[in-house]
């Protein structure tokens, strides 16, 4: 009996992930297929005015390395990529479907996809049931918890997590209470992948002045974390922070997304200050900007791209915002909530000058392994022992900014109260208290009920 073809399905939705994509199937670190299909979803809020990755300047250049591309919102229509998956009883039915629609026949199907726990990726995991998955992570939120328990019918497939080593010697917590093991895509690879695109994007880029400051926008109030106010006046501080260290020609690179007249209210600051401000809206990666302009320095809140500015590409950085941002995310589960710290921790303030601004957190291993507790108990209960550790021995005014009181009170960490009434939780009396005050509190509640 001849033996079945293996069709490797990838899933990408931003041009990033695709892109990362190539660099692992570049590096060899893809399992071997026959053919290679490239599956691209368009998550845009309104996907029908919104250019799909695979017409951004410089994708044909990816897009060479598959078999096969193919669209996720057709595979749905009309339902949205984010929003949709399938009844577990009709999930055999869209496998058939789509093995009908991708020429699929009877191939053995591996996946690979990002975001495994929320949708699109998640829904294309549950329709090939059989389908062993690789994931690749392509920011910062790798080094992060998987920011909800997985079904083990689906975590238990992953083989593997592709990530980019943004921080180095720093291991991710994405789907480590599944025992999967990440490794590493190479940055010298990555930057060679991300050069096509530079040189593809060339000729559509418009002219910027080389060795500019570059303040990268992430329209941040689309997620509600900011006001569109605030998220103005925070590009605002961008840009007085960039000239007051002594950078007279700016580029602002603003989400594509973003309202048009947050340009205009910095092109105002800009000729305050006297400052040269370019706007550069063009729809290329910000890597691409770092190749060809070089910036002299890059500002961002907490965006992926300034540790792949300094990573990958050795370039000065400097945060603004991550105070508010810290203090603002909510629940204290948002998956944010990693990059933030992350950013915060080991970057230096764009407002502050001098060793504190810029020094780092020396034990960020540890800082991470509390968080993503506090982030996610039930999802990694082991780590419980080293975020006890960390608490006890590091937590002071620096670094308190990364947790809450009421989420360390709720899992009766140290640092959940002052240390004066530390006893409190271990008074036995404390306790019972406690427990005939909840017992009231109950009997009236049912009484209220009844009556």
């Amino acid at each position: 009996m001849p033996a079945r073809q293996r069709t490797q399905i990838l899933l990408a939705s931003t041009l990033y992930g695709a892109a990362t994509l190539a660099a692992a199937l570049d590096a060899g670190l893809l399992p071997a297929a026959d053919r290679r299909l490239l599956v691209v979803a368009n998550t845009a809020a309104t996907p029908e005015t919104t250019a799909a990755l695979d017409e951004a300047p410089g994708f044909a250049s990816l897009g060479a390395r598959f078999d096969g591309l193919l669209s996720w919102n057709d595979a749905i229509r009309p339902f949205h990529p984010t929003g949709w998956s399938p009844r577990p009883d009709d999930a055999p039915l869209w496998e058939r479907h789509l093995r009908l629609l991708w020429d699929l026949g009877t191939d053995e199907v591996a996946i690979v996809l990002e975001s495994l726990q929320v949708n699109p990726a998640l829904a294309l995991a549950q329709i090939f049931t059989d389908a062993p998955l690789d994931v690749y992570a392509d920011g910062l939120m790798s080094y992060g918890p998987t920011r909800s328990k997985l079904d083990p019918l689906v975590g238990t497939r992953v083989r593997s997590l592709l990530h980019l080593d943004l921080v180095p010697g720093l291991r991710p917590l994405l789907l480590s209470e599944f025992g999967v093991e990440p490794r590493v895509v190479p940055g010298e690879v990555v930057t060679k992948v991300l050069g096509e695109l530079a040189d593809a994007a060339a000729a559509s880029l418009p002219p910027a002045p080389e060795g500019a400051a570059l303040l990268l926008g992430q329209y941040l109030s689309a997620l509600d974390i900011l006001t569109p106010e605030e998220e103005e006046r925070l590009h605002v501080r961008m840009l007085r922070g960039a000239v007051a260290r002594g950078h007279r020609r700016v580029v602002f690179k603003p989400h594509p997304s973003s309202p048009a007249r947050w340009s205009g209210m910095l092109e105002e600051e800009a000729e305050r200050l006297g400052a040269d401000l370019t706007v550069l809206d063009a729809p290329v990666l910000a890597e691409v900007l770092y190749q060809r302009l070089r910036p002299a320095l890059v500002v961002a809140c907490f965006s992926t791209a300034l540790l792949t500015a300094r990573t990958l590409y050795g370039l000065p950085v400097a945060r603004a915002g991550t105070d508010l941002l810290l203090e603002r995310l909510a629940p204290y589960q948002n998956s944010n909530r990693v990059p933030v710290t992350i950013v915060d921790a080991l970057l230096p303030d764009l407002e502050r000058s001098g060793p504190a601004a810029g020094a780092g957190e020396e034990d960020l291993d540890g800082l991470l392994a509390a968080v993503g507790y506090a982030m996610q108990p039930q999802v990694l209960p082991g780590l419980r022992p080293a975020a006890e550790r960390y608490l006890s021995a590091r937590l002071n005014a620096r670094t308190r900014r990364y947790f809450k009181r009421r989420r360390l009170t709720a899992l009766a960490l140290p640092g959940a109260i002052p240390s004066q009434l530390a006893f409190l939780p271990r008074s036995p009396a404390v306790r019972r208290v406690v427990r005939r005050a909840r017992a009231v509190r109950r009997r009236l509640l049912k009484r209220t009920v009844t009556t």
